[in-house]
């Protein structure tokens, strides 16, 4: 048994789910749906920085544009680090496509011009 709080609304309802992987305490379907999806292959956003040849901005703020597999979020983060940045960036640029093979894409957050 697991219990978790959905985020997916303001209501943030406690979420009880049994090991045959019924999930009871929601108040609407995305409750359940959410916390199948947390079971079976969670997901987050990942943001981070990567480095810049800039002395004025050493780090150049990111994110993935959709959610990755939880799992792949360190190997990720080691990809990033070692990317530098050495030319200007615009915000939503890709500075790393298809990371690790996730069909998911690094993009900048900010603009930055060396």
């Amino acid at each position: 048994m697991k219990k978790m709080t959905c985020i997916v609304c303001p209501v943030g309802c406690h979420l009880v789910i049994d090991d045959g992987l019924h999930v009871t305490g929601n108040r609407c379907p995305k409750g359940e749906h959410y916390a199948l999806i947390e079971m079976k292959d969670p997901k987050r956003m990942l943001t981070t920085t990567v480095r810049t040849n800039s002395f004025i901005n050493p780090r150049l703020p990111v994110k993935t544009n959709h959610p990755i597999p939880k799992k792949l979020l360190f190997q990720a983060l080691s990809k990033i680090n070692e990317v530098i940045i050495s030319k200007d960036v615009k915000i939503g640029d890709v500075i790393i496509h298809n990371i690790l093979e996730t069909h998911v894409d690094i993009i900048a957050t900010k603009s930055f011009k060396i």
